[in-house]
């Protein structure tokens, strides 16, 4: 009888307090530049590569004679759209064996649980972004929990300079931390016109808001950036891809003219580092 007694009187306190407090704040959506979520025609890349993503935002189809390999998705919302720009090529979702990332934030990553399922694909991940991916998201060393996304397992787990191959194309895979702790980066060789062509799909190399030195949960940060720059100025790079297309000259909304202001690997190494310096002096300044 006590017990009852007691619940009911907490019932009522709660209910008084609903009244005489303000309600919790709505959680704030990932809202991100239009241009994101815009969908466009497929580009052709190279003779087997498409673009298949939005507007600025870049998801790579691959044909191979063994079936396709699909490179980052965009965010969440584009799973049914990649699919649908996959149909207008004549790529079921079956044909698709593998799925490969950049890195695991939700702008890149964030449809591939939902594209997974619908194909079948063995997502190929390393160890750093696996984590993330299996928490989809949460937990991101600078972001918290701001950008998650469905989790998924990794079905292949590479190392660093590993082969990845279907049919006749192989993919190789660079390890360019820094942007994430498990950024990769990923090359090959088509062709363009019947003649070879070495592709670079190089990740995102910037630290937006970040805690440069004396990060507490990635100590040596710079090292990572520093690496990785060099690592990027080395690759096979006849033709440069970026996650976010206006990083390396493309523009997908213009069919007539994709690629204005095409870029080298070592241009876009040598921009990013300049940024970065700036970034990490400023830093410095504000802690002296």
């Amino acid at each position: 009888m006590r017990l009852v007694m007691l619940s009911a009187a907490l019932m009522l306190t709660a209910a008084g307090s609903a009244h005489a407090e303000k309600p919790l704040p709505q959680l704030d959506a990932y809202h991100v530049d239009a241009a994101w979520l815009t969908p466009v025609k497929p580009v052709q890349i190279s003779d087997h590569v498409w673009q298949v993503g939005t507007a600025s935002i870049s998801s790579l189809l691959v044909k191979t004679d063994a079936g396709a390999i699909l490179i980052d998705g965009g965010m969440p919302q584009a799973s049914d759209m990649i699919l649908v720009h996959l149909a207008s090529l004549g790529v079921k979702p079956s044909d698709v064996r593998l799925i490969l990332h950049s890195h695991a934030h939700a702008d890149h990553v964030g449809p591939l649980a939902a594209l997974q399922r619908a194909t079948g694909a063995t997502v190929v991940s390393n160890a750093e972004s696996a984590v993330l991916l299996q928490h989809g998201g949460s937990n991101d060393i600078h972001f918290g929990d701001e950008i998650t996304f469905a989790p998924l397992t990794p079905g292949r787990i590479v190392q660093d300079g590993e082969v990845v191959q279907l049919g006749s194309t192989a993919l190789t895979v660079h390890f360019t931390p820094g942007h994430t702790p498990g950024s990769m980066s990923w090359t090959w060789t088509d062709t363009r016109d019947g003649k070879p062509l070495k592709i670079a799909y190089v990740d995102s190399l910037s630290a937006p808001g970040y805690r440069l030195v004396g990060n507490p949960r990635i100590p040596h940060l710079v090292d990572l950036f520093q690496h990785s720059f060099a690592t990027v100025r080395a690759l096979p790079c006849d033709l440069l891809v970026t996650p976010h297309a206006d990083g390396s000259g493309w523009d997908y909304a213009a069919p007539s003219n994709p690629h204005p202001s095409p870029m080298t690997c070592k241009a876009y190494a040598d921009a990013a580092e300049k940024k970065f310096n700036a970034q990490l002096q400023a830093e410095t300044t504000r802690g002296k």
